[in-house]
């Protein structure tokens, strides 16, 4: 199955590792550290339009992604329920 993160992204379920709140998890310095560190390795892809609101980490056959996005936890929560785009891997 794949869930649509917004703009062209969409990525297997099985490569997701979670879906983190910007707002309620940048607040720890070891989150900022991490994302810094990501996207200084390059692994950081922004599908947002606007300010992201999520993070989705993931981890695929080329490793390590981080994706930010516009959407809200709650709306990618609901699309991963819902089984958004139901095709199979």
């Amino acid at each position: 199955m794949y869930i649509h993160l917004g703009q062209n992204a969409v990525i297997k379920k099985s490569e997701i590792i979670g879906i983190f709140d910007m707002e309620n998890t940048t607040s720890s310095r070891h989150t900022r550290s991490f994302l810094s560190r990501c996207e200084d390795e390059g692994e950081v892809v922004d599908i947002s339009t606007d300010l992201p609101r999520v993070f989705v980490l993931c981890e695929g056959e080329d490793g390590e992604r981080v994706y930010l996005s516009q959407l809200s936890s709650q709306t990618l929560e609901k699309r991963w329920e819902d089984g958004e785009f139901g095709m199979k891997n």
